[in-house]
């Protein structure tokens, strides 16, 4: 008797090893076909990046392949999935439909809306979670509530984390083989793509491939997740994160918002080094990048905790901080152009290779809202513009941390540019790297950003001086906590 065809929906999971919804489809049946639907609101949404879509398409293109090698084959197809999916479960005579789940408003409603059609039409759904270690349900404080402080959630994820190593329940899971193709053509009404469309197709064209770090696909994730755990960055984590100039960070975000990389995957290759691991420092630079996946989690938790969180600030006192939203400084901040070249320099990378690193990520998020006094939401929406690993739930969490209007104990920080500058970048290669315009200038004017005009040569004088906004900053704040 034939296998009974179920369907596996692809997401942000693009991969086949260590892929907890697939894996427990494929064990329940040989018969399984993968699908991806290109979704217009996720593609045409103002704040998709050229980056992303590239990264996404290049990592089908691959998936595509896997599949073929596992036995069957990977569906792409285009349109509105709550209509598509159960077509194609219909079409296919599918019992079964199963996906990994996710954390975003948009992502959930969407499921929620071709989980009830599908049940509709008698077929069963099954899901998983598969983008965390930790499930969000399972992560709740003394009180029951949801986490809203990093440094308690920590500490109870990495207990859980420990408990599920130990019961075994973090084993990674191999990608499926033996698998069974379709035997019978496929209806002519469905929009199965017979080739991947490219990214000029879609209305995004990206130029920055060769620029940017973060490289698409599973097997790109595997040889940039062993070069960080095996050369040397992983053990020198804390502090050569710090360093934009170095290459100290793992570039995996991107991967791990696409699930080209799984955080089973990641975190098993940490415990790998750690077991190798000579001396304390070696350990403290592990557990510091652990924080970092932990930091990622909190993110996530939070967003599907606090759905609203998508459209506005943690904390209500801030949906009336009386902006400037200067549009000329915003466009300056954008471009590459405010005066103060370590910001100039992070906004050049990310304009050029649709990533930037995350020390630049902060001192530009604060320089924005702090200096510019612009709406943090404004540099939300241009990093989602941009990113490759534009993420809703981290790239929030980190804007709302940088603008104090998001869930930390802490409620004000201002990072000045030039001690930042002096700190990560002493020598001034990455600016020098993304501003070859003045390479000539000394490294302390470049740090410190009073460039003589003569040194200039084109370059723009700082639209504002960050101690006098530092004050005026200061001041609205105080009277917006008065309030």
């Amino acid at each position: 008797m034939a296998a009974e065809r179920w369907l596996f929906w692809h997401r942000r999971d693009l991969r086949l090893a260590d892929n907890l919804g697939l894996a427990a489809a494929a064990a329940a049946t040989p018969a399984l076909t993968g699908v991806f639907v290109l979704d217009p609101t996720i593609l045409g949404a103002p704040d998709m990046a050229p980056a992303r879509v590239w990264f996404l398409l290049e990592s089908l293109a691959e998936l595509q392949q896997r599949w073929r090698q596992a036995g069957s084959r990977l569906l792409v197809l285009q349109g509105d999935p709550a209509v598509l999916l159960p077509q194609l479960a219909e079409a296919l005579a599918a019992p079964v439909v199963a996906w990994n789940r996710d954390v975003e408003p948009y992502g959930r409603a969407r499921d929620r809306q071709v989980a009830a059609q599908l049940q509709a039409a008698g077929r069963k759904v099954l899901v998983d979670w598969d983008q965390l270690l930790v499930a969000p349900e399972a992560l709740k404080t003394g009180a029951g509530d949801p986490y809203r402080v990093y440094g308690p959630f920590w500490r109870n994820w990495r207990g859980q984390v420990a408990g599920s190593e130990a019961t075994g329940a973090l084993a990674l899971r191999p990608a499926p083989s033996g698998l069974l193709d379709l035997e019978q053509p496929l209806p002519g009404h469905l929009p199965v793509l017979e080739t991947l469309p490219t990214a000029e197709a879609l209305g995004q064209r990206f130029e920055g491939a060769e620029l940017c770090p973060c490289r698409p696909g599973e097997a790109a994730a595997q040889v940039q997740l062993k070069a960080f755990c095996d050369g040397g960055a992983l053990l020198d984590y804390e502090p050569g994160r710090n360093v934009p100039g170095q290459a100290g960070t793992s570039a995996l975000s991107a991967a791990l918002k696409f699930g080209t990389l799984s955080p089973r995957q990641a975190w098993h290759a940490a415990q790998q080094a750690k077991a190798l691991a000579r001396g304390e420092e070696q350990r403290h630079s592990i557990q510091v990048w652990e924080q970092e996946l932990a930091w990622r989690e909190f993110y996530q938790q939070a967003l599907f905790h606090f759905p609203e969180l998508a459209e506005g600030p943690y904390r209500p006192q801030w949906r009336h901080f009386p902006w400037d939203n200067h549009q000329g400084h915003y466009e300056a901040w954008c471009e590459g152009l405010t005066g103060m070249p370590i910001i100039d320099a992070a906004m050049r990378q990310l304009n050029q290779s649709g990533w930037m690193h995350n020390r630049c990520r902060m001192i530009v998020a604060s320089y924005l809202v702090k200096d510019l006094i612009c709406d943090w939401r404004w540099g939300e929406s241009a990093f989602m513009q941009r990113l490759v690993d534009g993420d809703l739930a981290a790239n929030n969490g980190g804007w709302q941390w940088s603008a104090s209007s998001g869930m930390d104990p802490k409620p004000l920080r201002i990072f000045n540019p030039a001690t930042q500058a002096s700190k990560f970048d002493p020598e001034a290669d990455y600016i020098r790297h993304w501003l070859p315009e003045l390479r000539h200038v000394s490294s302390r004017d470049l740090i410190s950003g009073e460039i003589a005009p003569l040194e200039r040569r084109g370059y723009p004088a700082p639209i504002v001086c960050h101690k006098q906004q530092q004050a005026r900053f200061k001041a609205l704040y105080a009277a917006l906590s008065r309030a």
